[in-house]
């Protein structure tokens, strides 16, 4: 064990993080996308000190393969770009890079400071970005290539305690980013790690703070659920907290009147593999079960599509997956039942383009009009 020191402000060197080598970490390398360390060997190449963080060093360190590989780096957006040429700048407020490798995207960010407070969108140190980090489990940095798993936070004992140990003061975590308290109850459901009892609390009493959400966002963790091996067990996290009802009030409300749905919607999450879900399939067992209950599927009958998709998307609201999974998983679900789509009412290309489109496409027929 190694530790990394920085001179404090009396000018001598203060102990700021433990330094764990391979024997005492104990990651097998295999686990270690190769296409992740190229990265990584190129942004340090380039001169930018860079590491693979988050969730995947936390299943590294459990022995599990991560699907998701995200790279944090001294770099900034711009420089990032201009070491990959297939890569794209993102975001608008914190910029990211995303950097692809066939269909894989890998996710590199610049590190953050604390400038503007835990939320803050300006670029920092690392001894800055671990503090913006939600759990201790989440701010282990690895390096692929000395192979050593850098922590500021006592994460690796949280780890071997099997607790969820948060970063930021409770007072302002969930204020910061009531997002963080879906994340606790995931992360306690996935790994078997408990809660403190004032975590637990705190998320308890500040359930509402989901409210401000925007429905993009909870879309975005509700995908993260629903193509997990473990949805059913999150699900049912969630639901003991009080937040399955922030994502999923209409399921909530059934789940609360009738015991036979409970039970055939927590089947069909259980039925759900994590990678192996193509994504319109995973959504699939978010509302099936509902039109199960309220509608009689006669085989070879003759249905209104639009009338489906408006039932189904109503129930699983705020949740707004886009369209075209949407419709693949109505489609998929009336298939199952042997029922005919008697319409199928998609709007044609002209309605759905965008205004600036349609403007330029009036200036081109006026324009035609004129010269005739």
């Amino acid at each position: 064990m190694r530790y990394r020191y920085k001179t404090g402000a009396n000018g001598k060197p203060e102990k700021k993080a433990v330094i764990y080598t391979c024997d005492e970490h104990g990651i097998n390398f295999a686990n270690v996308d190769g296409e992740a360390v190229s990265i990584i060997r190129k942004l340090k190449s380039a001169g930018f000190d860079s590491y693979i963080v988050g969730g995947a060093v936390r299943d590294l360190i459990l022995g599990k393969k991560p699907k998701d590989f995200d790279i944090v780096s001294a770099a900034s957006p711009g420089r990032i770009k201009k070491l990959f040429r297939n890569s794209r700048i993102i975001g608008r407020r914190f910029r990211l890079v995303h950097v692809y490798s066939g269909e894989r995207i890998f996710e590199v960010s610049t590190f953050r400071s604390l400038k503007d407070g835990h939320t803050s969108n300006t670029f920092g140190t690392i001894e800055e970005d671990v503090q913006r980090r939600d759990f201790t489990l989440n701010a282990l940095f690895y390096d692929p290539q000395q192979q050593i798993v850098v922590d500021y936070v006592g994460g690796m004992d949280d780890i071997k305690k099997k607790q969820i140990k948060p970063i930021i003061n409770l007072n302002d975590i969930f204020t910061d980013d009531p997002v963080r308290m879906i994340r606790a109850c995931k992360y306690s459901a996935i790994s078997g790690f408990s809660m403190p009892v004032n975590l637990k609390k705190k998320i308890t009493a500040q359930s509402n703070l989901l409210l401000n959400i925007s429905p993009s966002r909870l879309t975005e963790e509700m995908f993260k659920i629903i193509n997990s091996d473990k949805a059913a067990v999150i699900v049912e996290s969630l639901e003991k907290s009080g937040l399955y009802n922030y994502l999923q009030p209409g399921a909530c409300a059934l789940m609360k009147k009738s015991a036979d749905f409970r039970k055939k919607y927590y089947e069909s999450l259980s039925k759900l593999k994590g990678a192996e879900n193509k994504r319109g399939e995973a959504l699939g067992a978010l509302f099936k079960d509902y039109l199960d209950t309220t509608c009689e599927w006669k085989p070879g009958s003759t249905e209104n599509f639009k009338e489906i998709c408006k039932d189904a998307r109503y129930f699983i609201m705020p949740i707004n997956p886009p369209r075209f999974d949407f419709h693949y998983s109505v489609k998929k679900f009336l298939s199952s039942k042997g029922i005919t789509i008697k319409r199928v009412l998609l709007k044609p290309a002209a309605e759905e383009a965008p205004t600036a489109v349609k403007r330029k496409r009036r200036r081109r027929k006026k324009n035609k009009n004129i010269t005739q």
